[in-house]
């Protein structure tokens, strides 16, 4: 079964391209692009060729470095909250297509259009994080074109473990100036520029004027809205197993200190995070974690409809 045609693939060969990437496509035209270097979303198209996800200019596409953009996947650490490589390896490294997804639903499969994946630590990773997993994804695009990412973590080692999770999501809009977060007002939230220290939220929604913002907004709910007032357009975020969101953008003094991030791109991207950040979530033998995160783009005319809607999948 061609992973052209709208179904669960059996096959993902079909949907792959000459660069190993992996391409969903819903019948409605919407498109995603899986990129097996990190298990890494690189593009998420709608029915109309729009790219949703930002992607730098600047992003260093080959292996090891992971790309700027897209939805890296942060694992076993997320930031620099641990000994591990800033935001941890999982976004580093080969994915192997999974040919077996056990306990995965296939109920959906007339529906949606999907790949699984499986990281598994090498000895080198062993060496910095003595700990053995297996990490499953599947990433999925709906009949709708919504972008849906599962992740499930067991720990198959002997002894108990910890870790932070986020789906690191650079979100493509018209002008940081031009855009509002709505679901976070009167959150705790910790600052990253000032030691984490906790501060609450004080505003009727989060807009962005003139300064870096990296927050880890904790016990957040599980619907966001981003709102793009230029292109009339909101992303729903809906979230489940992750507890916390994460928003950071660089500004104009922070994304001139990067390589891989142009000095004008702060304005054209925003990174709204389903996260597991302030308490890391622990596995004794044998347990599974699951976390899922499922992103919609509609006309802000609609949002409220989407934002009615309870749960995720």
């Amino acid at each position: 079964m061609s992973m052209g045609r709208y179904a669960a693939s059996t096959d993902p060969e079909a949907g792959r391209d000459g660069d190993g990437a992996v391409l969903l496509r819903s019948p409605s035209g919407a498109t995603a692009r899986v990129s097996l270097h990190g298990g890494q979303v690189v593009s998420w198209k709608n029915d109309r060729g729009d790219e949703l996800l930002f992607t730098s200019s600047k992003a260093i596409m080959k292996p090891p470095k992971a790309m700027r953009g897209g939805i890296p996947i942060c694992f076993p650490q997320f930031g620099n909250c641990g000994t591990l490589e800033r935001h941890g390896f999982a976004r580093n490294r080969m994915w192997a297509l999974d040919e077996e997804h056990p306990g995965l639903s296939r109920s959906d499969s007339g529906s949606r259009s999907l790949v699984d994946l499986i990281l598994k630590p090498s000895e080198e990773d062993q060496k910095s994080w003595p700990h053995s997993f297996e990490f499953r994804l599947r990433i999925s695009l709906t009949k709708d074109g919504d972008l849906s990412l599962v992740s499930r973590i067991r720990n198959v080692n002997g002894k108990p473990f910890s870790f932070s999770f986020a789906y690191h999501t650079y979100l493509s809009v018209s002008d940081i100036s031009e855009v509002r977060i709505e679901g976070l007002e009167t959150l705790d939230y910790l600052d990253n520029l000032s030691q984490r220290e906790r501060h609450t939220e004080q505003g009727d929604a989060i807009t962005f004027e003139s300064e870096v913002v990296d927050r880890v907004y904790v016990s957040s709910p599980n619907v966001i809205a981003v709102l793009d007032h230029e292109k009339k357009r909101t992303f729903v975020i809906r979230k489940d197993g992750l507890p916390d969101t994460v928003v950071w953008n660089p500004w104009e003094k922070k994304a001139k200190t990067m390589a891989d991030f142009g000095d004008e791109e702060y304005k054209q991207t925003l990174c709204v995070d389903a996260a597991a950040a302030e308490r890391p979530i622990t596995l004794r033998p044998g347990e599974e974690w699951t976390g899922r995160l499922e992103l919609s783009a509609v006309p802000s005319t609609n949002c409220s409809d989407h934002l009615d809607q309870p749960g995720i999948m």
